[in-house]
């Protein structure tokens, strides 16, 4: 994690507490929060996606509250500095789930959501944080594919981010984006604009958003694994090792996770060497790390 990582996380923490303090829901606190690091250009989400080897970056990213779990998602939509707020959008002003694609960016620009310029400033300051599983394979299938077509190598080790929060009411909500992974193939959508993969939110049990190799995340639904362990009376910390613990084991899978329940207890965990993360309760300075056990 670099020192202007750091800073974003700091500062996202503080908007995403405020908001909690002035009694916004945590909905919108998950949003704001999530915003201020797509905008920064710090993490792969929002202005600091990855181009996938065509190119072009196409984004995803959900949103879910526990109370009435409404949900909204998109993905594969490119142009946009806000994937969260569109996602957002999908939950409050469509009777969808997840819209994909040029429909979803037509569906931004309906709602006049703020585009990212055609050419994007690349921030020099980004270290690799986690095994790229999947780079080889799939630029050797992209080159057979388009006969030699060109491929951007964007190794600058960021992060899916993500947010969890609860609020007043006893209401928790969890919401993630992301940029993909570096180079895959265009069209490829990870765990995270899927409801029950990348993030989920029940008031009876909890708020999860997970970050890492999305293919993995899929395949055991990992978000709603650990929320249905929580509704179980597991402790969060717990939860979250066995899920990632089975992520390992069975399909040698890499991520992490933040966790809260709505009685306030949260954890944050990873079966990364590092994830940049933390958390803040108003006392005293966030706590930010790149690494928790």
């Amino acid at each position: 994690m670099t020192p202007d990582q750091a800073a974003g996380l700091h500062a996202a923490l503080r908007v995403g507490y405020h908001l909690l303090e002035r009694g916004s829901s945590a909905l919108t606190a998950v949003e704001q929060t999530i915003r201020v690091l797509e905008r920064s250009g710090l993490f792969n989400a929002g202005a600091g996606s990855h181009r996938q080897l065509d190119g072009l970056r196409r984004m995803d990213a959900s949103l879910m509250e526990g109370r009435e779990l409404r949900a909204g998602a998109v993905a594969s939509v490119e142009g946009i500095v806000h994937p969260i707020t569109l996602a957002r959008l999908v939950m409050e002003q469509t009777n969808h789930v997840l819209l994909v694609g040029p429909p979803a960016k037509a569906f931004a620009a309906h709602f006049n959501l703020e585009r990212q310029p055609r050419k994007l400033r690349q921030h020099p300051a980004r270290s690799q944080s986690m095994k790229r599983l999947l780079s080889a394979a799939t630029l050797r299938l992209y080159r057979a594919m388009t006969k030699g077509g060109r491929a951007l190598r964007e190794r600058y080790g960021k992060e899916t981010v993500g947010a969890v929060a609860l609020d007043r009411s006893g209401t928790v909500a969890a919401g993630a984006s992301t940029g993909g992974i570096d180079l895959m193939l265009p069209g490829r959508v990870g765990d995270t604009p899927l409801i029950g993969c990348g993030c989920y939110a029940d008031d009876l049990s909890g708020a999860v958003s997970m970050t890492g190799l999305g293919e993995g995340i899929i395949r055991i639904a990992a978000a709603k694994a650990i929320c249905d362990r929580l509704a179980w009376g597991t402790r969060p910390s717990a939860a979250a090792r066995q899920v990632l613990k089975s992520l390992v084991t069975r399909i040698r899978g890499v991520a992490g996770t933040l966790v809260v329940t709505p009685d306030g207890r949260f954890t944050i965990a990873h079966v990364t060497p590092r994830m940049a993360a933390g958390w803040w309760d108003g006392k005293g300075q966030p706590t930010v790390r790149d690494r928790f056990r």
